[in-house]
């Protein structure tokens, strides 16, 4: 798998991520309680957002994508 289609794919998660995000905002200024649609949405979010945590935990692991190493001490 080339790096851009990675790339699209990572993106692709965060806009639905931030879509339900936003999605959960609506329902819950709108319905004022009244259905469960905020916490479907927010379920979503979450579900989601693990999903990704875990793919681009297994892609590291399995050797697909390379971490930068932000945060690590070069001196060592």
């Amino acid at each position: 798998m080339n790096h851009s289609l990675k790339t699209l794919i990572v993106i692709a998660f965060l806009i639905a991520i931030i879509w339900n995000l936003g999605a959960g905002l609506y329902y819950m200024l709108v319905d004022k309680g009244g259905s469960k649609r905020t916490v479907n949405a927010l379920t979503r979010r979450i579900v989601l957002s693990i999903i990704l945590f875990l793919g681009v935990a297994f892609a590291a692991w399995m050797g697909w994508i390379d971490l930068h190493g932000v945060g690590s001490n070069p001196t060592r």
